[in-house]
């Protein structure tokens, strides 16, 4: 919080995010600002304690998230003193050297608070891989990554921009904005080179951790692929995946994992766990969109599962947005779908994103989205249609045959089925839903909350209102889009 220092209340907003960083907890207070934060060491282990102070002690950063970059950048910074092996050190560094202009440099998934001489800049990485959510009240401007930290502060909160920063002198300013997609001048051939390069360049950057790195296995093209590059790397490689008995996702994750001779891990969960976990998803989902509670039933699961065995996870999202993968594109004409990719690739930090940050931090694992590094998506946004569909309008085609010598078969030319349907929680929930809500309730409901779509999503709505206040639906004005989960 800038412009007061309340300690109790500093350390009450961290105690409502300690399951993203329960390894340690640092606090910085004096006269205008307290800063804390929770943190989940991943680099530098034991040195890498934040908040990270700069040689004089007249600045520091609090950092979550990773910059990939930050031994390169390290090289150039020769003017400092650096105290730690921590990329978060690197970004107080850099401002110190550039202002704001810090972010241009920064390669990685990111929410910073860096201060030095009574100037602060705040900012998200440019996808919004990692969130953050601010609020001001009373002269008083607060920060946190998550919604329920500021709730002990104020209930008047709002969301961040990805790809933008924070000065209290300039306010927000956009610094990335997506590329629009176009269909530019490579052949087929130049794409699958090009595009198995940069994806390459993507995992192995997404490797650097002094801790255990896994993958979260679907059994679906995008993840295997992650799983098939990062295994190239690591020797011991833990991949995890979930279903219920008998689900295709656990068929052909088994299948690739047996392929790439993983760690693999699984884990069978039944309809009544379902329930079971409902409150707890949607609590640190801070959603209740069907679709996305949905979504993250498994992702829950399979975070769960991982949890004690693999720190860093790697997850094939991005993929279906940027490559065309849904099936409700395949009916869009060409000459909209470039803008339709734009559009459903600009809203992911609201959904996708979201899902896999709260679904992972609920359980102490930091996620990692090699699909959505920005020099892939560059890449990626200039593929042209015709490679994208392929022959007979098969989704990803460009990515099918750019690994087919990769995976088996049956795993590269799998039809493309949503997390919860592969998994199989789908159908259970629509039929739990439908068993608690009248059609008269949802009919009342609705006259008041035009966002309640179903009698599934009022059954997430109600247990959302417990935990978050109603108006917060209306401020953060979330994407929601059925079609793209």
């Amino acid at each position: 919080m800038i412009g007061r220092s309340d300690e109790t209340l500093l350390r009450t907003m961290l105690d409502q995010m300690r399951h993203r960083g329960p390894d340690d907890l640092g606090v910085h207070l004096d006269d205008h600002m307290a800063i804390g934060q929770t943190r989940l060491s991943i680099i530098d282990v034991k040195g890498g304690k934040q908040p990270i102070y700069n040689e004089e002690g007249d600045g520091l950063v609090v950092c979550n998230g990773e910059i990939y970059n930050h031994q390169a950048l390290r090289a150039r910074l020769t003017s400092h003193s650096f105290r730690t092996r921590s990329d978060t050190e690197t970004v107080l560094h850099l401002f110190e050297d550039k202002r704001e202009k810090a972010v241009d440099f920064l390669d990685g998934m990111f929410a910073f608070a860096v201060t030095k001489g009574g100037n602060l800049l705040l900012a998200r990485d440019r996808l919004g891989v990692k969130p953050l959510y601010y609020a001001e009240d009373d002269g008083v401007f607060y920060f946190a990554s998550e919604m329920k930290g500021l709730l002990k502060a104020t209930d008047d909160i709002h969301e961040f921009p990805p790809g933008h920063y924070y000065t209290c002198s300039n306010g927000f300013q956009r610094y990335y904005s997506i590329p629009d997609f176009q269909d530019m001048i490579l052949t087929q051939e130049e794409a699958i080179q090009k595009i198995r390069e940069e994806l390459v360049r993507a995992v192995e950057n997404r490797l650097m951790s002094d801790v255990p790195v896994g993958v979260y296995l679907s059994g679906g093209l995008d993840s295997s692929i992650v799983a098939a590059l990062a295994k190239k790397t690591l020797p011991e490689l833990y991949t995890f995946s979930v279903g219920v008995r008998g689900s295709r996702d656990l068929e052909h994750a088994a299948l690739v994992a047996e392929h790439l001779g993983t760690n693999h891990h699984q884990y069978v969960y039944g309809d009544d766990e379902v329930i079971e976990i409902l409150r707890d998803v949607i609590y640190f989902l801070e959603s209740f969109d069907f679709a996305l509670v949905r979504s993250a039933i498994p992702n829950f699961f399979v975070s769960r599962l991982a949890r004690g065995i693999a720190k860093v996870i790697l997850t094939g999202e991005g993929a279906d947005e940027v490559f065309s993968g849904y099936d409700y594109l395949k009916q869009i004409p060409p000459e909209q779908l470039h803008q339709e990719l734009w559009r459903i690739t600009s809203g992911l930090h609201n959904l996708n994103l979201q899902r896999t940050d709260r679904m992972t931090m609920a359980h102490s694992i930091e996620g990692r989205v090699p699909f959505l590094d920005t020099g892939f998506l560059n890449l990626a946004s200039g593929v042209p249609l015709e490679l994208k569909l392929g022959p007979e309008r098969t989704e990803k085609w460009i990515l099918r045959a750019g690994f087919k010598d990769t995976l088996p078969p049956a795993v590269v030319w799998r039809k493309k089925e949503k997390f919860s349907q592969g998994a199989g929680s789908m159908l259970y929930l629509k039929s739990y839903a439908e068993k608690q809500i009248t059609d008269r309730e949802l009919e009342k409901e609705r006259e008041g909350k035009p966002w309640v779509r179903s009698k599934e999503e009022l059954l997430y709505f109600r247990i959302f209102s417990e935990f978050y206040p109603e108006h917060l639906v209306r401020n953060l004005g979330q994407t929601r889009d059925v079609d793209a989960l």
